[in-house]
């Protein structure tokens, strides 16, 4: 008895305090995925029901059973939406705990339900299903997304801004302009995200373990009925597969890109040294010592959540890279990667939408900057183009010395006199005058997708449209 107490009392302590009745308790706690897999009940039952509703008809149960079952299934629908029903750790998954209810509900009919199918193709469905619906709640908030860029577009066609390359003032832009630049960066995203829907659309139920199933089902029935174009044509990939998965994390991940470029313009802009725009109190935070601060913590949260993101894709990448073919149980690790990154992706593109229409543009600060950094200097080099016939790169050298001596005086280009720039190059006349300003800079770029308003406004019809 000693022995056997001291042998007892060694195992916990190798094991750690946590895992006081040893082995079986680590293994409880490593393989137990219902603490994040019951977010998956709805797409379970949806799946079992279509599944019974297609054994049915094939005569593989009785309707009798079928009736049981999907009576059953409704009634711990119910339960979980109530938040009666209760979990259990040690039935491992939503499959298990949602099959263990519907045997004390309904007794042996509930045996039957799981004819012709595995947990592999079963959890396959459950979450092609969920990522589905993710996918299209997606597409629905990068919509409105787009929708408020739109909006600012069409409110600031004309407003004057400076345009960057490498964070120095480039050339004068419009806001509107600037604007419709992430129209189309979220409007990729929102096609990924189409085209994922599209290649993840089959369905996977029937597959069964790995290898089919004997029984003679109708996987078009059931591809059907849960909303899939087709089912899916290789069994082993069937319940391998999480390409689904990965393309959703891709997908989040590049949009998330995109959201934070655009959170890290929000932060510079709200500067005092910039001061393009103003948040209000909803997505500002004060300082808790510094009464003068104003904080942009959502455009900040926005930025930070893209490496949750992308470390979630990652995550899953390393995940599958080394599986062989078919089901492992490596991928249960997928399901909380997704629902993390789902989670903080819908979070970003809804703070991002209300900061967009919510912010106060500052046309005036705008307008003074963009002027800023001899802006208009490619402007002078296009007149001498133009008007003068001359080389562009000669032109150029031109204008780099126009540059250097408005520098030298502490003026803009346009405050140099004429006599000035005659020195400089005597091919120069009065009508340089004319494109030195912000306003005719803008208005000249007239190119397919320029920054000229009436070209904004195109681009803000055609997406409206498209929208």
């Amino acid at each position: 008895m000693a022995n056997g107490s001291s042998d007892n009392q060694a195992s916990n302590q190798m094991w750690g305090g946590r895992f006081a009745s040893g082995p079986d308790a680590i293994m409880e706690e490593i393989n137990a995925s219902i603490d994040f897999d019951k977010k998956l009940y709805a797409e379970d039952i949806t799946g079992s029901i279509a599944h019974a509703t297609m054994l049915a008809k094939q005569g593989i149960i009785t309707e009798s059973d079928r009736d049981q079952i999907v009576a059953g299934l409704t009634t711990i629908r119910g339960e979980i939406e109530a938040g009666t029903f209760t979990f259990s750790r040690k039935l491992e998954d939503i499959h298990m705990n949602v099959e263990a209810r519907l045997a004390n509900l309904i007794g042996a009919a509930a045996g039957r339900l799981h004819t012709a199918r595995s947990r592999n193709d079963q959890v396959a469905l459950d979450f092609r299903l969920w990522v589905k619906a993710e996918l299209k709640r997606t597409e629905t908030a990068l919509t409105k997304l787009i929708s408020a860029f739109l909006t600012r577009a069409e409110e600031h066609a004309e407003t004057v801004m400076p345009g960057f390359t490498h964070l120095q003032t480039a050339q004068p832009v419009t806001f509107g302009h600037h604007c419709m630049a992430y129209v189309e960066m979220f409007g990729r995203d929102r096609e990924r995200v189409r085209h994922a829907i599209e290649h993840l659309d089959e369905s996977p139920i029937g597959a069964a373990a790995l290898a089919g199933t004997p029984y003679p089902i109708d996987r078009h029935m059931t591809a059907s009925a849960l909303g899939f174009r087709e089912p899916t044509r290789n069994s082993i990939d069937t319940v391998s597969d999480r390409d689904f998965a990965l393309e959703f994390l891709s997908v989040a991940a590049i949009t998330a890109t995109h959201l934070s470029r655009l959170a890290e313009e929000i932060v510079i802009w709200s500067t005092p040294q910039f001061g393009f725009i103003r948040l209000s109190d909803a997505f500002s935070t004060g300082s808790s010592i510094m009464p003068q601060k104003k904080n942009p913590d959502a455009a900040e949260l926005v930025r930070a959540k893209t490496g949750r993101i992308n470390g979630s894709l990652i995550a899953l990448l390393t995940v599958m890279k080394g599986l062989p073919l078919a089901y492992s149980k490596d991928m249960q690790e997928d399901k909380e990667q997704v629902f993390d990154a789902a989670e903080s992706l819908e979070l970003a593109l809804a703070a991002m939408t209300g900061m967009m229409l919510d912010l106060t543009v500052r046309t005036d600060r705008m307008k003074e900057a963009a002027g800023s950094g001899y802006s208009t200097a490619t402007d002078l080099a296009d007149w001498l183009v133009r008007e003068a016939g001359l080389p562009f790169r000669e032109a150029h050298h031109i204008t780099g010395r126009a540059v250097a001596l408005a520098e030298k005086r502490g003026c803009t280009l346009s405050e140099l006199t004429l006599d000035e720039l005659k020195a400089i190059n005597p091919v120069i006349n009065n009508g340089i005058y004319s494109v030195l300003t912000v306003e005719a800079s803008v208005a000249s770029r007239q190119s397919f997708g320029g920054t000229a308003p009436s070209q904004v406004r195109a681009q803000i019809a055609y997406w409206q449209k498209r929208l």
